[in-house]
């Protein structure tokens, strides 16, 4: 039985589609009309490597209308590296239009540290502002306050890789506010003269060691907070009360554990004193029998106890 005609069309398609895939001569022939040298077996080991040719030749053919000497291998590598080929080449052309020293080593390293090397370019040419968070100081006078600042920077090419990010900039220049407006007399020198503040942290090298360049930092916004000097103060203040409240408090257990104390002593001198006379009677009984006591000698002692206790009611009177 013979087969269909439109059976051996399909294969015959398919099989073409197929040797198009491996061998794709409509992308070498794109390339050699855009002056781009990459021959056909190039392309077809791309495709066996895992390169998608397409990516390749697209930014060879941009790198080398722009005016750049791109070569195939390099671009091949930083495919298989699993880097950005296209936004390398952009950044390529971003640096060069501008005037900007950057190689294909430089930028390929950029993008395969994580950085968006393009984005760095751009802020090479157009510097970014970052917006502090506020920033609280106090100064010496005790008056704190609520700092904004905003910084403009650029990136340094040289430093992306390996340097410190936005998020260590904005620490730096914190700690510079806070260390200009501390060291100010006054909250009203540093209200009187925000740009002072600007001009210290300046000084002070914050960049080192960062993927930026800071061109200015500028003063936004500086509030007046608590008068920190009158709250630590009026802290110390009750810490002192506390304290004497406490020591008073001592005293008063001290002489109330005295006053408790001289108490039973005297109750136990009473309690002495009632024994003692409870033995009086048998004292003088025990006298009366031996002879040594007569009876004019007992109504002298009852004359003198009534003497004693007259002189005793007439005292409580």
């Amino acid at each position: 039985m013979a087969i269909p005609f439109i059976i051996w069309a399909a294969v015959i398609f398919a099989a073409l589609i197929i040797l198009l895939w491996f061998f794709p001569v409509a992308l070498w022939f794109q390339a050699i009309l855009s002056g781009v040298r990459v021959s056909l077996l190039q392309l077809v080991l791309m495709r066996w490597r895992g390169v998608n040719p397409n990516t390749i030749v697209i930014a060879l053919i941009t790198g080398t209308k722009a005016g750049l000497t791109l070569k195939a291998n390099e671009l091949e590598a930083h495919y298989l590296a699993k880097g950005n080929v296209v936004k390398v080449v952009n950044a390529l052309i971003s640096a060069d239009k501008a005037n900007i020293k950057l190689d294909f080593k430089t930028a390929a390293g950029i993008d395969l540290a994580g950085r968006d090397v393009f984005e760095a370019v751009q802020m090479s040419v157009n510097p970014k502002v970052i917006n502090t968070p506020p920033v609280t100081a106090v100064a010496k006078n005790g008056i704190q306050l609520i700092c904004k600042a905003r910084v403009t920077v650029r990136a340094n090419i040289n430093q992306l890789v390996g340097g410190a990010g936005e998020e260590t900039v904005l620490a730096r220049v914190g700690e510079g506010i806070v260390s200009s407006i501390g060291s100010a007399e006054s909250h009203a020198e540093v209200l009187e003269r925000p740009e002072s503040i600007s001009k210290v942290v300046l000084t002070k090298g914050l960049d080192a060691g960062t993927a930026f360049e800071i061109l200015s930092i500028d003063i936004a916004d500086i509030d007046i907070g608590k008068n920190i000097g009158a709250v630590l103060q009026i802290d110390q203040a009750n810490a002192d009360k506390n304290i004497a409240q406490a020591r008073a408090e001592e005293r008063r257990a001290m002489a109330v554990a005295l006053e408790q104390e001289m108490k039973a002593k005297a109750q136990e001198a009473r309690a002495k004193v009632i024994e003692a006379e409870s033995q009086v009677p048998m004292a003088i009984a025990e006298a009366f029998r031996q002879g040594n006591l007569g009876i004019m000698d007992y109504y002298k002692i009852k004359n003198v106890q009534a003497d004693t206790t007259m002189r005793e009611n007439i005292a409580k009177q």
